[in-house]
């Protein structure tokens, strides 16, 4: 077995090679993108690390880049080929989840050493409505990953899974990993739902047979809270789109929920650190185990984004409504949705899933991470953020406030007023 060039805790909080690495993932714009009839992006599949020349990592950008930094030859296995041109060390597959042929040929004619599964899909907005692609990616997707892992001797693999496989709606503080799975009905959507199958799937896959050697495949799996950094594709640009659509009137909820997020980097910190504790050397501490991962700083939802619509130069909203009035709103746009699909498969602007992990405290413990893992979070703002999306033509002109800024305005005060009247309508006839 070639060995391959460790990666210590370290390094892992050292900002240089994280920092290099952002920077070609912010130049590259690069996530990792959904099947083309998805209408929107998962995140590639990860099989493994290697410094020789027959050993590979499979990542997505950011973790491979970091990953590669150190030493280590990457295989970015992904739907569709990155925009830019990809750094030395690094190779591109182009492969689907959802196909095992796909994700078996990532592994022909090289040794892996450890998968990173960071596929994923329907985490929000009009993604979150489409069931069919959401099973596919999520458990297909994951059994062809596990399948493939086992058939070619793969020894480790780890599951970036999500903090919503044990969250339905009710209120956790300083939540652990002691907390039970919910019983699959009662998820309120099929994200969570698919993604706790799929952990499940992972952690139970510990300790199994590999076809190509006397060794076992070890398994853990990292539960992150809300991401963000510069670069980020899955929740920023939609937020920053209706902040400068001018739909940003409003915040809901109580100001003391509280929920969490974590930076990007501190992300890539906790796979490299959950990657090292499968191994031997680390009494395979992490092995068929769960982790919840934060910056560890509890905050309300809509004032840790604050920066972000101040430092782009628009006015943070003082109106402050109720969930449940949200919620109605959010429930008519998805029958909306619905009905509509077919002809216009339009963006919502909040669903039902986004109003109660918006408006429901919900945060975790890091002590088990910090404990086994060596997990340190370190402490980010949104000035990079912010930075970036300047780069790349964002912010607010003060010289003009254009007319489709004032048409969004008028349908959105149209919508609310729709939703109160029927919020309303049982008291009036009550009376």
């Amino acid at each position: 077995m070639v060995d391959e060039k460790p990666t210590h805790h370290k390094d892992a909080e050292t900002s240089e090679f994280p920092r290099e690495a952002r920077k070609w993932h912010q130049e590259a714009g690069l996530t990792a993108r959904a099947p083309s009839g998805g209408g929107g992006r998962h995140m590639s599949p990860g099989p493994s690390c290697l410094a020789p020349p027959r050993r590979r990592c499979l990542l997505p950008p950011l973790l491979g880049c970091a990953m590669n930094q150190n030493g280590i030859r990457v295989l970015l296995f992904d739907i569709r080929s990155p925009a830019q041109t990809i750094p030395e060390g690094i190779q591109f597959i182009r492969g689907d989840i959802r196909h095992l042929s796909d994700v078996e040929k990532a592994f022909q004619d090289v040794d892996v050493s450890c998968v990173f599964h960071t596929a994923s899909y329907g985490m929000s907005g009009r993604e979150q409505l489409n069931r069919n692609l959401i099973e596919e990616v999520n458990v297909r997707g994951t059994d062809n990953v596990l399948q493939a892992c086992r058939k070619r001797g793969v020894p480790r693999l780890v599951y970036t899974s999500t903090c919503n496989v044990i969250f339905g709606g009710q209120v956790i503080r300083n939540g652990d990993e002691s907390l039970p799975y919910l019983p699959l009905h009662l998820y309120p959507d099929h994200y969570s739902r698919t993604k706790a199958v799929a952990e499940r799937k992972v952690l139970e896959a510990n300790g199994s047979a590999l076809e190509r050697s006397d060794g076992v495949l070890r398994t853990c799996a990292l539960r992150p809270a809300g991401i963000y950094g510069p670069g980020e594709q899955r929740h920023l640009p939609r937020i920053v789109n209706y902040i400068e659509k001018g739909l940003f009137k409003f915040v809901f909820g109580d100001p003391k929920n509280l929920v969490e997020f974590v930076h990007v980097d501190n992300l890539v910190q906790a796979h490299i650190l959950a990657s090292e504790a499968l191994k031997a050397d680390k009494g395979h501490i992490a092995s068929g185990q769960p982790y919840f991962i934060s910056d560890g700083r509890p905050v309300n939802n809509f004032e840790f984004f604050r920066p972000l619509v101040e430092g782009l130069g628009y006015t943070f909203p003082s109106i402050r409504l109720p969930v449940t009035l949200i919620y109605c709103f959010a429930f008519l746009t998805e029958v909306a949705h619905f009905v509509l699909r077919r002809l216009y498969n339009f963006q919502p602007f909040l669903t039902c899933t986004e109003v109660y992990k918006t408006g429901v405290t919900h945060y975790f413990s890091l002590e088990k991470a910090k404990k086994e893992l060596g997990y340190e979070a370190q402490a980010f703002d949104f000035q990079e953020v912010v930075e970036w999306f300047k780069a790349h033509g964002h912010g607010r002109n003060p010289r003009s406030r254009d007319s489709e800024g004032l048409v969004w305005d008028g349908l959105l005060v149209l919508l609310l007023v729709t939703v109160v009247f029927m919020w309303l309508y049982p008291v009036i006839l009550s009376l």
